[in-house]
């Protein structure tokens, strides 16, 4: 739980602020790469971390990530500019990416279906908590202090969390395992220049130019080469089989469009308030904590609905009300008004924390306990993945409508176009669990498998 929330406060905490890291470091068109870049070093790293917790265990994985975060952070406080801000976010993503899958992975190790569904209370409510700490943080260092705490805070909770961490026991099954360096290396270089033609794009170059044409084709080119290596490598970074059952492949699509609907909003809620409706940065970091708080109260009581309902109806219901807020979001947006907007990203909230943890456990449950950390760290995969390229899209659509312009105005219109955006993920995740295929708890219960007694 305490390393968990290492990620859940980092993940609200910096959007309240980049209002006030602008000021300082300039850069307003590269701030999406302060999101991107985490992201994608997350979930590059995703895939060569969850086949590290089937073998060196995930004990080892977790204080290494731990160690990461608490580098990066520290090289985040101090940093002197746009660049290095972002350099060093993703050294941040890279100790993310090794937490977040290994513990949700734990939790799967250590609980039955039926105990998962009460756990998740406890699990949920680190969110819960972060949710309001996180942007109140945000907003209290930026309007009051510096930015630069919102990463300095992380120090004490990095060291609480690796302290903990080692009390815990557990007897990994070890074995001889190679990692697959070229997959990886070809997936990093894939997914960095789709987000680099994506973000700069239009702006660091024309469309036209070299640069414009020959990025698309190299994306082509690397992420194909990287679907050839995965079929000839003994053991690939990305297993493709998880791609190939229908559940897997639909409930990691919903965790992308998850991803891109919340990064969608918890990057630009804030700096639409605070540049248009004039909130403080206090103030918007409230309005966004209404989102992220209705995940884990939504989250909570999802065991509830899957464990009665099954998991597809589940997920219907909660990609439905997150894309009913989205349109709320888009609705509110010309009033400008900070309460209408925190309530509809409440009600976007509700809907993820309903959508995203039964998704995730129904791949966990449809396979066995040396299978898990791989599903759980290709579903996380896809989730950081649509979140990156979503915060990418996002911002190529409103550098477009901002064409250079910081007025009021253009801050609006761009927003109203990035919500847009939003509001057609949130569509295509309802599209998604639609054709999820009927999974109930009795169902997963038969494949469970007893954990391995503790050492």
């Amino acid at each position: 739980m305490l390393s968990t929330g290492l990620i859940a406060i980092d993940s609200t905490i910096l959007a309240t602020a980049v209002p006030s890291i602008v000021q300082d470091l300039g850069g307003f068109s590269s701030f999406p790469w302060l999101f991107s870049v985490y992201l994608l070093a997350q979930a590059v790293s995703v895939p060569v971390y969850a086949k590290l917790t089937d073998t060196i265990g995930r004990k080892p994985l977790l204080l290494y990530g731990i160690g990461m975060f608490l580098l990066g952070s520290i090289l985040c406080g101090f940093a002197p500019s746009m660049l290095t801000l972002i350099l060093f976010r993703a050294v941040q993503g890279l100790g993310a990416g090794a937490i977040m899958p290994t513990s949700i992975t734990v939790a799967g190790d250590i609980y039955t279906l039926a105990e998962r569904a009460k756990a998740q209370g406890y699990l949920a409510s680190v969110w819960a908590i972060s949710s309001v700490v996180g942007p109140t943080l945000g907003g209290v260092f930026s309007q009051f202090v510096s930015w630069r705490w919102i990463f300095f805070v992380n120090i004490p909770l990095c060291i609480a969390a690796a302290v903990l961490v080692r009390r815990y026991k557990e007897s990994p099954q070890r074995g001889t395992h190679r990692v697959d360096v070229p997959g990886a290396v070809l997936l990093t270089a894939g997914l960095t220049a789709l987000l680099l033609g994506l973000l700069q794009g239009g702006q660091a170059w024309p469309w036209a130019s070299l640069p414009g044409i020959g990025l698309p084709v190299l994306v082509v080119v690397l992420l194909v080469a990287f679907v050839l290596v995965e079929r000839r490598a003994p053991e690939p970074v990305l297993p493709l089989w998880v791609f190939s059952r229908r559940l897997l492949l639909t409930t990691g699509l919903i965790s992308a469009g998850v991803g891109a609907l919340l990064l969608g909003l918890t990057s630009y809620v804030p700096n639409f308030l605070e540049s248009v409706a004039g909130a403080s940065p206090l103030e918007s970091g409230l309005a966004l904590a209404l989102l992220t708080i209705g995940w884990p109260i939504a989250a909570s009581n999802a065991g509830r609905l899957y464990l009665r309902l099954g998991f597809r109806p589940t997920a219907l219901i909660g990609s439905t009300v997150a894309l009913v807020g989205a349109v709320g979001v888009l609705v509110a947006t010309p009033l400008a008004s900070i309460w209408l907007t925190g309530i509809a990203c409440l009600v976007v909230g509700l809907g993820l924390g309903t959508v995203a943890t039964p998704t995730l456990i129904a791949g966990q449950s449809s396979v066995g306990f040396a299978e898990r950390g791989v599903v759980t760290g290709s579903n996380t995969f896809l989730r950081s993945v649509g979140s990156a390229v979503g915060v990418a899209v996002f911002g190529a659509v409103a550098n477009g409508v901002l064409a250079g312009r910081t007025s009021a105005a253009a801050v609006s219109s761009a927003s109203t176009a990035v919500f847009i955006g939003v509001v057609v993920a949130g569509a295509l995740t309802v599209v998604v669990a639609t054709l999820m295929p009927s999974f109930r708890a009795e169902h997963a219960a038969a494949t469970e498998r007893p954990a391995p007694e503790p050492a």
